[in-house]
C-alpha cells in the first residue's frame, strides 16, 4: 500500500472508533494546547516588561546611592554640575519618601518624589491637566504638587483637582497638575504618587541630600561614555564602589529578558510533560490495535507484505493520530490564550514558532511512542498470526 492509502485507512479507523481515538489524542491535545497557552503568557509578560523599560528610553541612566555613608550623598548643586559632562542631555535628581495627603475628610497615604523641571522629559512623565513643575518652583521652594491618577481618584473622585489645596503631612500645597496614567513598573505604581519641587521635598521630608538621580544621555551611542564619567565622579567622591550603583536601561533589559526567558522555558517544559503522557496513551492504544489486528497482519504477510511495509503502516497510523491531536491542540491553544488574556487582563503573544515547535513535538512523540507497537507488529510470525483467534 502507498503512504496516502495508509493515511486514508488510518483516518477511517479514527472515524470508526471515535471515542477511543479521541481519548488517545486527548493527551496530545492537552499537551500542545498547554504549551501554546503557557508559553504565550510567558512571552506576553516578557514583551510587556520590555515595552515598559524601552518606554523609559534606551538612553536613560539610573544612579542610586546605597548604604548610610554620608560622604556619598549628593547635593543638588553637585548633580547639576554633571550637565557639563559630554553626552549628558538631562538630569532628574529625586528625593523620595512616604507622606499622608488630606483633602476635606478624605485621607490617603502615598509615596512622594521631589523633582526638578527636567523630570518630565527625562522620565517621560507628562501631565493631562494643569502644568508641570517650573524652575521657579524649585528655586523658590514653592508648595505646589502634581497628583498621580490613583491619588487623584482617592481624594477627588472624578473631579478635576487642579487649583485645589491639599495637605501633605499637615502642610498646605496647591495642586498645579494631574499626571497622565502610566501604569506600574518594577519599583511600583507610577500613578500612586505625588510630585513636588525637589527643594521643597528636602525640607518637608527633612532629607539630607540626594540618593537617586536619573540621567538622560544625548543618544544611546554615548550611554557607555556617560556611565563611565559618572562612575569616575562618584568613585572620586566616595572611594568606595559599593556605596553607589550606576546602570543603564540596556543592562536592565538584558537582565529582564534573561529572567523572563528562563520563566517561559520553564512553563513550556512543564506543559511538555503532558505531551509525554499523551505519547504513552498513543503507544498503549497502538499495542491494543496490534493485538486486535493480528490476523490482518498475518494475511498481509502471507500475500507478500514485507516487514518494512507493516512497520510503515503502523508508524503512519500513530503519526496520523498524534498530528490530528496536534492540530486540534493548536486551535485550542490559540483560542485559550486569547480567552485567558481577555478574562485575566494578561498580555499573551502566540508566536508561529511556538505553534510549529509544539506541532513538531507532537509528531516526534507519535513517532517515538508508535515505534514499539509498529515494530512489534512487523515482527509477528505470519503462521502464528493467521492462527490467532
Amino acid at each position: 500500500m502507498g503512504v496516502w492509502q495508509i493515511i486514508k485507512l488510518a483516518i477511517a479507523g479514527i472515524r470508526a472508533n471515535k471515542m477511543r481515538s479521541f481519548l488517545t489524542m486527548l493527551g496530545v491535545i492537552i499537551g500542545v494546547a498547554a504549551v501554546i497557552v503557557l508559553v504565550s503568557i510567558g512571552e506576553g509578560a516578557s514583551k510587556s516588561v520590555t515595552d515598559r523599560i524601552e518606554g523609559m528610553g534606551s538612553n536613560l541612566i539610573s544612579v542610586s546611592i546605597r548604604g548610610n555613608q554620608s560622604s556619598a550623598v549628593l547635593t543638588y548643586d553637585e548633580v547639576q554640575k554633571w550637565k557639563e559632562r559630554a553626552g549628558v542631555k538631562g538630569l532628574a535628581p529625586i528625593v523620595s519618601g512616604n507622606v499622608s495627603l488630606k483633602y476635606g475628610s478624605n485621607k490617603y497615604d502615598t509615596s512622594l518624589e521631589g523633582v526638578n523641571e527636567e523630570y518630565q522629559e527625562v522620565r517621560n512623565h507628562k501631565v493631562q491637566a494643569g502644568r508641570f513643575i517650573l524652575p521657579m518652583d524649585v528655586s523658590l521652594r514653592q508648595k505646589v504638587v502634581l497628583l498621580g491618577t490613583e491619588v487623584s481618584t482617592e481624594l477627588f473622585g472624578s473631579m478635576n483637582p487642579v487649583g485645589e489645596m491639599v495637605k501633605i503631612n499637615g502642610t498646605n500645597f496647591k495642586v498645579v497638575g494631574l499626571l497622565e496614567e502610566k501604569g506600574s513598573e518594577s519599583m511600583g505604581s507610577n500613578d500612586d504618587k505625588v510630585l513636588i519641587p525637589l527643594t521643597t521635598a528636602e525640607r518637608l521630608l527633612n532629607s539630607k541630600g540626594i540618593r537617586s538621580v536619573y540621567v538622560q544621555a544625548e543618544s544611546p551611542e554615548v550611554v557607555d561614555s556617560v556611565v563611565t564619567q559618572i562612575d569616575n565622579i562618584l568613585f572620586r567622591k566616595t572611594n568606595d564602589t559599593d556605596s553607589y550603583r550606576v546602570f543603564n536601561q540596556a543592562e536592565m533589559l538584558s537582565t529582564v529578558n534573561e529572567v523572563t526567558g528562563t520563566f517561559t522555558a520553564m512553563l513550556g517544559g512543564i506543559a511538555a510533560i503532558s505531551l509525554l503522557v499523551g505519547g504513552i496513551g498513543i503507544m498503549n492504544i497502538m499495542l491494543v490495535s496490534v493485538t486486535e489486528r493480528t490476523r490482518e497482519i498475518g494475511i498481509r504477510k502471507a500475500i507478500g507484505a514485507k516487514r518494512k511495509d507493516i512497520l510503515r503502516q503502523f508508524l503512519i497510523e500513530a503519526l496520523v493520530v498524534s498530528s490530528s491531536g496536534g492540530i486540534i491542540g493548536i486551535i485550542l491553544g490559540i483560542a485559550g490564550s486569547s480567552i485567558l488574556g481577555s478574562v485575566m487582563s494578561l498580555d499573551t503573544v502566540v508566536s508561529f514558532k511556538i505553534m510549529v515547535l509544539a506541532f513538531g513535538f507532537s509528531l516526534f512523540i507519535g513517532m517515538v511512542f508508535g515505534m514499539y507497537p509498529a515494530n512489534k507488529a512487523a515482527k509477528l510470525n505470519p503462521i502464528e498470526a493467521l492462527r490467532f483467534e
